[in-house]
């Protein structure tokens, strides 16, 4: 039996044969100008040639939006970078230790335009003991602080440490910064806990990324090591 019949050509033949083939549209130019292909972008055929521009301009077109996004985020990080080191100022300017926890709070609320902060310190020194921030933080909330390895970002369930914010009703989502001297992974215990909260439910969303809170988490803990 011929085997034309038995085992038909496949467009996967036609391809590989293209493919291999590469000086096969050189021996049949005259294919170039009459292979005609449907255009996405309207209902007739087009050439072959004016397929493949299209195919470019579309190419160009998502590099062009790719770029745009890479100097928007850059633009971002700048302006987030400027921030963070104006609160590095203030609080290296900063020299009465126990008006820390509020400075910092103040800078986060203006800087980057946060509703709510709210912070609480623990084992200061007994020169610090008598002060609101170190007041009413049970052990049970002193262990979810240390149990966290990074920021953590979500809506408010009930958390012990809403109920240090100015407007704890007010609190839609909230990011919770462990305060430490060094890493989780190295066994230190956390210290204080840096809680910024936001009405708005997507504002710490838990898919958002924590490498920028992480950053201020370590500032403030650095600045707040003077309390202990």
């Amino acid at each position: 039996m011929n085997n034309q019949f038995t085992n038909p050509i496949t467009e996967d033949d036609i391809a590989n044969y293209l493919g291999n083939t590469p000086d096969f549209f050189e021996r049949h130019a005259e294919l170039l100008a009459a292979v005609h292909l449907s255009s996405p972008h309207s209902n007739r055929a087009v050439s072959l040639q004016e397929r493949q521009a299209e195919m470019l301009r579309e190419k160009i077109k998502a590099l062009e939006h790719r770029i745009m996004d890479m100097i928007r985020n850059g633009t971002e990080n700048v302006m987030l970078s400027d921030k963070l080191l104006r609160v590095t100022r203030s609080l290296l300017l900063t020299s009465d230790a126990i008006t820390m926890p509020e400075l910092i709070a103040s800078e986060i609320r203006s800087q980057f335009a946060v509703p709510q902060v709210g912070i609480k310190v623990w084992d200061v020194a007994p020169a610090f003991a008598h002060a609101g921030f170190a007041q009413s933080v049970s052990d049970d909330a002193k262990l979810f602080a240390s149990s966290l390895v990074e920021p953590f970002c979500g809506v408010n369930t009930g958390f012990e440490a809403v109920s240090w914010l100015p407007d704890p009703q007010a609190a839609a989502s909230l990011a919770l910064l462990p305060l430490r001297m060094g890493s989780a992974d190295g066994g230190n215990a956390a210290f204080g806990l840096l809680v910024l909260a936001s009405p708005d439910a997507q504002r710490f969303n838990s898919a958002m990324g924590t490498d920028f809170l992480a950053r201020i988490a370590e500032l403030a803990s650095a600045a707040l090591s003077r309390l202990r």
